[in-house]
């Protein structure tokens, strides 16, 4: 692990470590989410038996004033039994695939453990149901939309390339609408909270200090491997995925960026993973830069409880394994977000 010496002062005066190791997270209601090399952990905050009284279910801004639950679960990555699957850019669609794969069940543990005891449960179902349509809806509006509104003009743009610009420039104006629109919904505050929180929680432990509320807090609330950030680079890649596929037949047009998704994905799961390795150096930094500010939408700053509930999601997976240690082969398909 790298020393706390090796930590990188952040202009806002919060710290960030300097060192990248393999976990990774997710915020969910009232809890988070964290992966290892070989164990998944969510941990939650449960809703106090007066919150509940009556049956009655906790506000989304509501914070729960319970004890802390963790459930962990063992983790085999299929990227382990195929070595194909380890080939760049296809290694990164694997592990994509398979993080929605854990969010989707961190979801509804969260989910069900702010319900009432007597509450049926929400169904994994339920729950694959919910998140197909959200990223049907996410296609059609970052994907999908930008070129049909390019479509419209193109017979006065001058050529291909300018097409495909002006397409990323429309998906890059409605995706940072978006996340504005969405930062600003007071439902999802504390889950923001919960992001600085998870984010903290593993720049603490990358820095090689004790697991805290109060050393985490010192951390930034932003970190260079999140979601977020993620988003931005996929924004820019589809320019140079798209670009030489010039102005077909509108139906050919619109299948293309749909079946180009997993290739964008791919080449930007290995780039987010460079400037993770590369944290540290300063052409590193300055492309980051932009994704890192993009998550002062994404995150707040959590309070000591939050990062309690962060804390214990990780000292769990860090209970089984040593991310840190891992070889070669067991990082390749690691989390993209953190």
């Amino acid at each position: 692990m790298a020393a706390a010496g090796d930590e990188q002062r952040r202009s806002t005066g919060s710290i960030e470590a300097g060192n990248d190791l393999p976990v990774g997270g997710q915020a969910v209601l009232e809890g988070v989410m964290m992966r290892g090399v070989s164990t998944w952990a969510v941990a939650v905050r449960l809703p106090a038996a007066e919150q509940l009284a009556g049956g009655r279910r906790t506000d989304p801004h509501e914070a729960a004033r319970g004890a802390i639950e963790v459930r962990s679960f063992a983790l085999v990555s299929v990227l382990t039994r195929h070595r194909w699957l380890r080939l760049p850019v296809v290694r990164g669609v694997v592990a994509l695939g398979e993080s929605l794969r854990l969010g989707i069940r961190a979801l509804g543990i969260a989910a069900n453990a702010q319900s009432p005891a007597d509450e049926k449960p929400i169904s994994r179902a339920t729950w694959i149901g919910t998140v197909a349509l959200a990223l049907a809806l996410s296609v059609g509006l970052f994907f999908l939309l930008p070129v049909g509104l390019t479509s419209l003009v193109a017979d006065r743009l001058p050529n291909s390339l300018v097409f495909v610009l002006v397409e990323k420039l429309v998906r890059i104006t409605i995706f940072l609408a978006y996340l504005w629109a969405v930062s600003r919904m007071r439902a999802l505050r504390r889950v923001f909270e919960y992001h600085g929180a998870e984010h903290k929680a593993i720049s603490c432990y990358e820095a090689g200090l004790a697991l805290t509320p109060e050393n985490a807090q010192r951390f930034s609330r932003l970190h260079p491997r999140c979601g977020t950030s993620f988003m931005l680079i996929v924004m820019v890649v589809a320019i140079v995925v798209f670009a030489p596929l010039g102005t077909p037949a509108w139906y050919w047009l619109f299948a293309s960026r749909v079946i180009g998704i997993p290739l964008v994905a791919g080449l930007a799961f290995e780039v987010i993973k460079c400037f993770g390795r590369n944290r540290s150096k300063r052409w590193a930094r300055a492309l980051m830069a932009p994704g890192m500010k993009l998550q002062l939408l994404t995150t707040r700053e959590p309070d000591a409880g939050q990062l309690a509930v962060a804390i214990a999601a990780l000292q769990v997976v860090l209970a089984v394994e040593t991310p840190g240690d891992a070889g070669d082969e067991e990082r390749v398909g690691m989390e993209v977000a953190a």
